[in-house]
């Protein structure tokens, strides 16, 4: 990513929503279905909000699609923030792939859906997105939230997909190299942006899913189930 890194230490976080609705589990759905979170969900994004607790932030930047917006909201509440929506922030467009189910893709398309990331950077799927142009979309976000804050913490509360095109953007790799990163619902990632280092960009925090409490069970990273796009 050619961007203009800014003269201040920047914390940014990326966190990917929480579970959405089973039945849209092992589906693309993408930025073309506004699903909703599942029960399950709904406590990834409380244990989300717990875990931030009253730490530094300073700013929540938020998908515009309804699972992104629902994990949001209880840290929004319990900060007194008010969440700024960018429209790039929205998943990835799986064109035709959308509402199949990920066994599906092989034998419709005669592609492994496990190369979804390597899709993209060849191309992209059919009237969906390529990499080139998500990069186009989600570049200009990074810039903006970068400018927009120095010396402060940041949260984006977005997609899968797109907490692995800002790392792309930011680690200047290929797309494709994503697939080496695990995103689980309800995951943060947070990363130090030191402009005085000669790599400015540094993961600090990978995946790390906090706990969530149920009904006195103990929801841990290892039950988490692989989820839809």
């Amino acid at each position: 990513m050619k961007h203009k890194i800014p003269k201040h230490p920047t914390r940014l976080y990326l966190i990917r929503h929480g579970e959405v609705d089973h039945r849209y589990h092992q589906i693309f759905g993408g930025g073309r279905i506004d699903m909703d979170l599942s029960e399950t969900g709904h406590f990834h994004a409380a244990a989300l909000a717990d875990w931030f607790g009253d730490g530094a932030l300073d700013r929540v930047y938020v998908s515009p699609m309804k699972r992104a917006a629902q994990t949001a909201d209880p840290l929004l509440r319990a900060r007194g923030l008010e969440g700024t929506v960018m429209e790039g922030l929205r998943e990835v467009d799986f064109g035709d792939w959308t509402g199949y189910r990920w066994s599906d893709i092989q034998d419709r398309f005669g592609i492994a859906a496990f190369d979804w990331l390597e899709v993209l950077e060849r191309g992209g799927i059919a009237n969906g997105e390529s990499a080139n142009e998500l990069r186009a979309r989600v570049e200009p976000c990074i810039q903006s939230i970068m400018d927009e804050n120095a010396h402060r913490s940041v949260a984006v509360v977005c997609h899968g997909g797109i907490v692995r095109v800002m790392l792309a953007l930011l680690l200047e790799l290929p797309l494709s190299h994503m697939a080496h990163f695990n995103v689980d619902y309800g995951s943060v990632t947070m990363l130090e942006i030191q402009p005085h280092k000669k790599h400015a960009v540094e993961i600090e925090l990978l995946n790390f899913c906090p706990s969530v409490d149920r009904d006195g069970t103990r929801i841990h990273a290892s039950e988490r189930a692989l989820g839809a796009k």
